[in-house]
């Protein structure tokens, strides 16, 4: 991965992957300092670079500090579809490093800062506290459910209906790590991004965000972006946010091993 790299040496280490799982589970400062161990380094890349390239082998997880990047398939036409938007307390790695060798791409679509550790690291961390184990699986079922919702969109959602869907979705993740307002938030990709994440031409997608504001759903200023009128903006969307319940706290009694069957005569 290109990039210069430098130690993490922050005394008062903390970032928005911390923010995120705070939602659904109580971390302790030792918990805080094992993940913070694990970080081989901080990362800095520069806008386009690849993260992760497709077909490859790659063993590490990254967390985003700031910045986005895009995971994509490259298609042999040479046309682009975006998977998803990575946010700020979002995984690179995921589920990448899962497999024996990447099926997507992720690139960095702006400048970007990044907490790396090596996937066996980690894995190692959830033998030692379980609830990182838990906390990466509540993850990847928040990305499934991301990425049910984009099957939608392609499938059956209208164009705008889609548009609508994409802000509200981005809003919503990034006002979890406090990089957004309740009703508004700058957009963080360019109009050829949305359209190759939303399966729509830019010239098309530039009559949705007219039809939009003009029906009084919302305002544009350059790439800030405002809900005018979010519960109807919702309804056109058929909009749900994906509210993760908290991980149940681990039982006050240990739990007795289940007992082999035997056969009975």
């Amino acid at each position: 991965m290109p990039g210069v790299a430098r130690k993490v040496v922050n005394d008062d280490w903390d970032g928005p992957f911390v923010t995120r799982l705070r939602r659904y589970t109580d971390l302790a400062p030792a918990d805080i300092a094992d993940l913070r161990s694990l970080f081989e380094s901080e990362l800095s890349v520069g806008k386009r670079r690849d993260l992760v390239v497709d077909g490859y082998e790659y063993r590490k997880l990254c967390f985003v500090r700031d910045g986005v990047a895009a995971r994509y398939k490259l298609l042999r036409n040479g046309k682009r579809q975006i998977l998803s938007i990575l946010v700020p307390g979002d995984v690179i790695g995921l589920p990448g490093s899962f497999l024996d060798h990447a099926n997507f791409s992720v690139i960095a679509l702006s400048d970007m800062r990044l907490e790396v550790c090596s996937l066996d690291d980690f894995v190692a961390l959830c033998y030692r506290r379980p609830k990182f184990g838990l906390a990466l699986s509540w993850l990847a079922a928040h990305e499934a459910t991301m990425y049910a919702e984009r099957i939608i969109d392609i499938g059956r959602r209208t164009s705008v209906e889609r548009l609508a869907h994409f802000l509200l979705e981005i809003q919503s993740r990034l006002l979890i790590v406090g990089r957004a307002e309740e009703n508004g938030f700058d957009l963080p990709v360019s109009q050829e991004v949305m359209s190759d994440a939303l399966g729509l031409s830019v010239p098309h997608l530039n009559r949705m965000l007219a039809k939009l504001r003009g029906d009084g759903l919302i305002a544009a200023d350059g790439r800030r972006i405002t809900f005018v009128d979010r519960k109807a903006l919702q309804l056109m969307a058929h909009f749900q946010p994906a509210t993760l319940t908290r991980i149940p706290a681990a039982p006050a009694v240990a739990v007795p091993p289940l007992r082999a069957l035997t056969p009975t005569n």
